[in-house]
């Protein structure tokens, strides 16, 4: 009887041991904190426990994929017209101060890249002005000094939208993708062509044409893309023949659809993908390391020591 307490708790010890192990290297790195503040147009509503549970859904999707050690205040706000607007606080800086923070925070194959593009010059490369524009969660993600008491008012029309990502309803949008596309243009996505082609903004550093050159023009006869480098084109931005809404930085529609796209599709879910993180993570943002083989194999020899011990006993 004692023994087999014994080998119990040696099981247990092993098991507890590999997973703390895999849960250590996983779980040490800081994340990205979206705090989100619900007023009072949302928590008056009928449905503002559903509304809620939704974006702190995207909220946690945001946390769990990006590492930077900051936090992102957003306040939601319940909107009687449109589908979805934002306006987030921005800070200018000059283009040598961004393109040496980027290098200093570059994590992964896509930052090397993206860095390499960029062209160690005292003016951008956009449109030759000193000056770059991001917003403030993009300029504390680069570890630059950016604080704002609201980062974010994000305006959602959840009348709309279904409300449970997992249920579409025909006729109505998926509001947790709404709220995404608002939140990557809170985080850093909106291109300066949507403010009366002013000063580029981060993402801008990587809108190309179709010839592989840098584009910063409103002109409709023409294609833009984001791409990091001009080589390899990864989506296709809302400019050519355009003759709809949406803003300058969106993406054309797809099939299936996307994010970012400029018009949304009802009666279906969207999911983030990786054109929308790809772009976050060009322009400063580090994304979440998985499990590497190694963690992976400590895991797995926990389990076969409680296989083991189990027999034993």
């Amino acid at each position: 009887m004692k023994r087999s307490c014994f080998i119990s708790a040696r099981v247990r010890g092993v098991s507890v041991l590999a997973v703390s192990m895999v849960l250590g290297l996983t779980t040490a790195q800081a994340n990205l904190t979206i705090n989100p503040t619900f007023d009072s147009s949302i928590t008056g509503d009928p449905n503002s426990a559903a509304i809620e549970a939704c974006l702190n859904q995207v909220c946690a999707f945001y946390n769990a994929t990006f590492t930077d050690s900051i936090t992102v205040n957003v306040t939601f706000h319940n909107a009687t017209s449109g589908l979805g607007s934002n306006n987030p606080a921005k800070i200018t800086i000059p283009y040598t101060t961004f393109r040496t923070a980027l290098a200093a925070d570059a994590t992964t194959a896509n930052d090397a890249i993206a860095v390499a593009s960029l062209p160690n010059q005292t003016n951008n490369p956009v449109d030759g002005s000193s000056d770059v524009v991001l917003t403030k969660p993009n300029a504390r993600a680069l570890g630059l000094t950016a604080d704002a008491t609201v980062d974010d008012v994000i305006n959602l029309n959840t009348s709309l939208c279904f409300l449970n990502h997992t249920s579409p309803v025909s006729g109505k949008y998926d509001l947790y993708a709404v709220a995404c596309h608002e939140m990557d243009e809170c985080l850093g996505t909106p291109s300066g062509l949507s403010f009366n082609a002013g000063t580029p903004w981060s993402a801008d550093m990587f809108r190309y044409d179709e010839f592989g050159n840098r584009t910063y023009t409103t002109a409709t006869n023409h294609h833009a893309y984001f791409s990091l480098n001009g080589t390899s084109n990864i989506v296709e931005y809302n400019q050519f023949n355009r003759s709809n809404g949406g803003d300058w930085g969106d993406w054309i529609v797809h099939n299936p659809a996307q994010v970012q796209d400029w018009a949304g599709s009802t009666g279906r879910t969207i999911d983030m993908g990786p054109s929308e993180t790809t772009l976050l993570d060009a322009v400063g943002y580090d994304f979440a390391p998985v499990p590497e083989p190694a963690s992976l194999a400590v895991l797995g020899l926990g389990a076969l020591a409680l296989i083991r011990l189990r027999r034993k006993a």
